[in-house]
């Protein structure tokens, strides 16, 4: 029997910061009033036109991971990347990755799951592990909302949550099986799928042929939407109820925590799971004030920043929880 540990860890952000008070002139918004429904300062945009892509900024972020767990690149067996802003429609960018840190032809896995993608992609890796099929895997989680986020006033309610950016962790096999990747659990309810979507192009609805058919400037159908009071109430629970199933688990209890990073989808959501269960501005981490939402990418570059500024010591109780469009939720039980 064996348990996957975490080896290395690596995150990429673009140089561009972009400001509440940027955002404020380009459509009907303000520092107060993001930061008060948010808790967001800031967020990273990729400059348009220039060398950052989904897959570029995952294989950066991968090259620091790599390092940082002593492994050559060629020890990696099996890629996982979770996005939902894929470089193209198809192929996704787990093979770019293979291709562009010029790995063996190892498998490569895309993963569609939003805000919880990198919690799947930890479990789907931890399985592997444990069954023994494979020794060290490439986790992923980047996206590039910028270039599909309506800027103007229409568009304000969601596109002052997301930035852009990208966080990867070597898994690794670990004997030792009280330590490492103690267990995950995964959720799903689709019935809520469109309280959080983007609806087009997509083959069932309007297709790309449509769009440009139409032509018809008021089409909203290619920008994401979001039911935000709707989700907040769901997210709360679901956090709750997925921190508790992994805590039960494994026969722990709250007070065990050391280290709970929640996906980043709003300050508010994670200071209410943390008045919830008690635990101390020190058991908690949070860094969407500079970064925003980065979906599948803030939890391995919080994780990541958590561990580089030493608020995670071998040993510690890391707590991994996600929730987001589809609705999709999960949690991921550690010990460091």
């Amino acid at each position: 029997m064996y348990n996957s540990k975490i080896s290395g860890l690596g995150y990429y952000v673009p140089d561009n910061v972009v400001t509440n008070d940027d955002l404020s002139k380009v459509m009907d918004t303000n520092d107060a009033w993001i930061q008060e429904r948010t808790g967001i300062q800031e967020r990273r945009h990729v400059i348009k036109g220039g060398e950052d892509t989904t897959t570029s900024m995952g294989v950066k972020a991968a090259k620091i991971a790599i390092e940082r767990s002593g492994i050559d690149k060629d020890d990696i067996d099996f890629i996982v990347f979770a996005t939902l802003s894929p470089d193209y429609y198809f192929p996704g960018p787990g093979v770019l990755v293979q291709r562009d840190l010029g790995i063996k032809t190892v498998g490569a896995l895309d993963v569609r799951n939003q805000c919880s993608g990198f919690i799947y992609g930890v479990s789907v890796a931890d399985q592997y592990i444990k069954s023994g099929m494979y020794k060290n895997v490439l986790v992923i989680g980047s996206e590039l909302h910028s270039y599909g986020m309506d800027m103007t006033t229409r568009g304000r309610g969601v596109s002052v949550i997301f930035g852009d950016g990208a966080g990867a962790a070597i898994l690794t096999r670990e004997e030792d099986t009280s330590k490492g990747v103690l267990s995950t659990h995964l959720h799903s309810e689709g019935q809520h799928a469109e309280q959080l979507a983007l609806i087009a192009p997509g083959m069932g609805k309007r297709w790309v042929t449509d769009i440009l058919e139409e032509n018809d400037p008021n089409d909203e159908s290619y920008y994401p939407v979001m039911n935000g009071q709707f989700v907040f109430k769901n997210a709360v629970v679901r956090f709750s109820e997925v921190i508790n199933e992994g805590l039960q688990a494994n026969d722990l209890e709250v007070k065990d925590i050391n280290m709970l990073i929640p996906h980043q989808a709003n300050l508010r959501i994670s200071q209410f799971i943390q008045r919830k269960f008690g635990l101390s501005d020190d058991q908690v981490f949070n860094n969407i004030m500079k970064y925003g939402n980065t979906t599948a990418a803030s939890i391995p570059i919080a994780l990541t920043e958590a561990w580089e500024q030493g608020k995670i010591k071998e040993g510690d109780l890391v707590v991994l929880a996600a929730f987001g469009s589809g609705f999709t939720w999960g949690s991921a039980i550690i010990r460091w």
